[in-house]
């Protein structure tokens, strides 16, 4: 059974998200059909109304996949952000589409490209900027 939580996306993040996804090519847009269903089923609040424990656009999350024991730590960023650096996670990645909106504590089941699905779970919110007042980031 697929695991899909009730998530929670900022006013800012949704306007910014859908004018990123209008931007795709065609070719791009339609690998991301799961972040733009995940959007249309997210509960929208302002930036200031955010609850502090859920992962928004440059948030700093750790998280595993699966089971495994790994674990990693990571930014949630627009493709704008990402620098080649391992500590940044495109929101247009099955990861990053996946952890977006979510709680501590909470998994979700997600499928990519492939056909594969794995489970991502939200370990700790390292940094959120909401929580830390920066609201228009």
């Amino acid at each position: 059974m697929i695991m899909k939580p009730k998530i929670v996306v900022s006013s800012l993040d949704m306007d910014r998200l859908e004018a990123l996804l209008d931007a795709l090519p065609d070719a791009q847009a339609r690998g991301q059909d799961a972040l733009f269903e995940e959007l249309s089923r997210a509960e929208v609040v302002e930036p200031a109304e955010m609850p502090p424990d859920v992962v928004t656009m440059n948030s700093r999350v750790r998280f595993i996949i699966d089971d495994t024991a790994e674990e990693f730590d990571m930014s949630l960023a627009y493709p704008k952000d990402i620098d080649g650096s391992a500590a940044r996670l495109s929101i247009l990645t099955p990861v990053g589409s996946a952890l977006l909106g979510l709680k501590v504590g909470e998994s979700i089941d997600w499928t990519r490209q492939d056909g594969a699905t794995f489970t991502v779970t939200v370990r700790d919110l390292v940094y959120q900027p909401e929580r830390a007042g920066e609201l228009h980031r």
